[in-house]
């Protein structure tokens, strides 16, 4: 038996909560997982995993086996990379999840940038707007908006995201100038459900203060694309994060309105799973991208 194999084929069952889940994550047949789970409990004398038709969990031996083996195979990873890094190559698999909204517009092409850099950097790049767990879920670093609770995890802050409001050229002809927080009110709006304070009411932030004001929601989604795709059309005025309008308020497509107002801004975050070495392809990552995210407009840094 192969106890390195065995134990990277127990941690992700412990970790996926299946056997079919860890299969896929290890690109071999859920038979081979179960061969080498029966395998590893031959071999310690104990029973590891209780299976059942949903759902694979640790026994209490195996959460023990558990923690002290993804530590270890961890840093085996990083000490392996770590070798090949010091011979003068980066390489590896990185699994990348973030925002959609941040993650098409600037994580793609500074992920580009750094394959460039780095070819031998294999990425998995996955775009969506729910909040994951890195280590059920097999990533290695993830753009997370709002600090993160997890003490599995360790962050390093990005900075701000700005939320400022903005409208097309086409709407305010037929409006006129959306110049008062009245005239906000009388006038359709799109903006995230998440966006809106109970009542339809949407809470600025100006030099006096915080206020709330009652708006029209024609477009309440989910989708930052469909935001700018409504502003752009001129369906709609509302609140968009700065860094997906940059190209549009420097040719005027949409210009911001109200602009002494904006949205409380929302933190952003990089996160990664608190293992005792990060790998070197990790660290590489991270330390190019982060100043790269930093130079983004509506990413404030301060």
């Amino acid at each position: 038996m192969d106890i390195a194999v065995a134990l990277r084929a127990f941690v992700r069952t412990v970790e996926r909560g299946s056997v079919t889940a860890a299969a896929r994550d290890l690109a071999v047949s859920q038979p081979a997982v179960t061969k080498h789970l029966r395998n590893l409990e031959r071999h310690v004398g104990a029973r590891l995993i209780e299976r059942s038709p949903k759902a694979a969990r640790p026994t209490a031996q195996g959460q023990a086996l558990y923690e002290a083996s993804r530590a270890a195979l961890a840093t085996i990873d990083a000490a392996l990379e770590g070798v090949r890094r010091d011979m003068g190559e980066i390489e590896g698999q990185l699994r990348l999840h973030a925002p959609s909204c941040i993650g098409s517009k600037h994580l793609h092409p500074i992920v580009m940038e750094f394959q460039r850099l780095h070819p031998a950097v294999t990425v998995d790049l996955v775009l969506e707007n729910r909040e994951i767990d890195l280590i059920y879920e097999n990533f290695d670093l993830a753009i997370k908006y709002g600090r993160p609770a997890d003490q599995d995890l360790i962050i390093r802050r990005l900075g701000v995201i700005r939320r400022i409001l903005v409208a097309s050229p086409e709407l305010l002809k037929k409006t006129g100038p959306i110049d008062t927080l009245q005239r906000l009110s009388e006038i359709s709006v799109i903006t995230s459900a998440a966006g809106l304070a109970p009542r339809d009411t949407l809470g600025l932030q100006g030099k006096e203060g915080t206020v709330d004001i009652p708006v029209r929601p024609t477009i309440r989604t989910n989708s930052a694309d469909v935001i700018a795709s409504t502003l752009l059309h001129g369906h709609a005025a509302g609140p968009v994060q700065q860094l997906l309008v940059n190209d549009e308020l420097a040719s005027g497509t949409l210009v911001r309105i109200l602009p002494e107002y904006e949205i409380k801004p929302t933190e952003a975050y990089f996160a990664y799973p608190s293992v005792r070495f990060m790998r070197p392809a990790v660290r590489a990552f991270t330390d190019f991208a982060i100043p790269a995210l930093r130079t983004i407009k509506g990413l404030d840094a301060g």
